[in-house]
């Protein structure tokens, strides 16, 4: 029996048993086995010796946003529009074979927008190249799922199911739960406040279905099981998610109310090019991207090139700055002057642990080199010849 048959045996197990307290316990079985079996699925088989096929794409810019959604939704006309990049697009389904980037340049920043092709129900075990389309999602900073507006809703939930089937967690936070495997000692149990839907057997129950003896768990919230999976597995990516309603030009005026009222949704019309200018500050907006400009010491502000910091990508303060200009100027960085929302009065002298917001101006003052053997008069070398044979010898006076 392959690893597909196993997966959906089991969930066919899943929804014939009754939810209660006595079968809890199996349920929470049955759910290790699935992320078992699922990260079994993603693995390379055995014996290749790269990472298995996928799409050749370099990250560029300072971030990635990809396009994910059903065939024929409108994303290689969203990629054509929002980057000038040509992305074929037809009438027929699955135009799209391959990876297009494009590259958008707002807010002095370049954001890499990927158009990938589209995928369908059972992507996640590796119908219509699905693998290869996730996998690029998995890199990305921000997901866009593409959907049209004129059908159901269930392809928002068809699509987020298949995503969270291979470990992608969208507009999730990670879990408030410390897991550490240990060598010896047994399992240790213990948390920070009264848990409603895990207990200690619970627990025990899935660690020892991965086969793991001694670890120690401390919950600092009240997790679900899926969470205590996701934290054994290890493996999983939490990644914002932005829903685009593309079409709603064919929709009446009460359904785009209701759409644009949703959470992290944006609706558009590619076709009368309706509402982009939203779409590119809601990217703006849920990618958190930081622009710092610098400042050389007696001169204006140089606010043609910022650099570019994220939160994602390394981290918001003074020392993420300087590490991003070279590894080797936090060692020579005496204070930092700045300038922004994120000083209380201009200037500011702040440390390395200054957070940073966007549009902030640094000056970073370095250290001065010391002048060896003192100044002035305390000089203790000299410009003598250090042998005395190298000394000139004086004239004879005359007598």
């Amino acid at each position: 029996m392959g690893i597909i048959e196993r997966i959906k045996e089991i969930e066919a197990e899943m929804a014939r048993t009754q939810k209660n307290k006595a079968t809890e316990y199996h349920l929470g079985q049955l759910k290790a086995k699935i992320a078992k079996l699922r990260t079994q699925l993603l693995e390379p088989p055995k014996g290749s010796s790269g990472g298995g096929d996928g799409f050749e794409v370099t990250k560029f810019g300072h971030g990635r946003v990809a396009l994910i959604g059903f065939p024929s939704v409108g994303k290689s006309t969203l990629l054509t529009m929002l980057t000038g990049t040509h992305s074929e697009a037809a009438s027929y389904e699955f135009t799209t074979l391959t990876c297009i980037p494009g590259i958008i340049h707002y807010n002095d920043t370049k954001i890499q927008l990927l158009d990938l092709p589209g995928i369908i129900e059972g992507a996640s075990e590796g119908k219509g190249r699905g693998r290869q389309v996730i996998a690029v999602a998995k890199s990305s900073d921000l997901v866009l799922m593409v959907l049209d507006a004129s059908k159901s809703e269930g392809h928002r939930q068809i699509l987020t199911k298949e995503l969270e089937a291979v470990g992608l967690r969208l507009n999730k936070r990670p879990p408030q739960i410390y897991f550490k495997k240990k060598k010896t000692g047994g399992i240790s149990f213990n948390s920070t406040l009264p848990l409603t839907h895990v207990d200690e057997k619970l627990c025990y129950q899935i660690l020892h279905e991965y086969k793991i003896h001694n670890a120690e768990v401390l919950f600092r919230e009240d997790a679900t099981v899926d969470d205590l999976i996701d934290v054994i597995e290890g493996n999983r990516k939490y990644i914002k998610c932005v829903y685009v309603y593309n079409k709603i030009d064919v929709i009446g005026i009460d359904d785009v109310d209701k759409l644009a009222r949703q959470p992290n949704s944006v609706v558009i019309s590619c076709n009368l090019k309706l509402n982009l200018d939203r779409l590119l500050s809601k990217m703006w907006e849920e990618m958190g991207l930081v622009r710092v400009y610098t400042k050389p010491q007696g001169q204006q502000p140089d606010f043609s090139d910022p650099v570019v910091l994220s939160a994602d990508r390394g981290g918001c303060t003074v020392e993420d700055f300087c590490n991003h200009i070279h590894r080797s100027l936090i060692k020579d960085v005496k204070y930092v002057l700045v300038w922004g929302i994120s000083a209380r009065h201009y200037p500011q002298h702040c440390g390395l642990s200054h957070p940073l917001q966007d549009e902030d101006v640094v000056q970073i003052v370095k250290k001065k080199e010391k002048e060896e053997g003192g100044r002035g008069r305390f000089k203790s070398h000299s410009t003598a010849p250090a042998r005395i044979s190298d000394r000139e010898k004086k004239a004879p006076l005359k007598t």
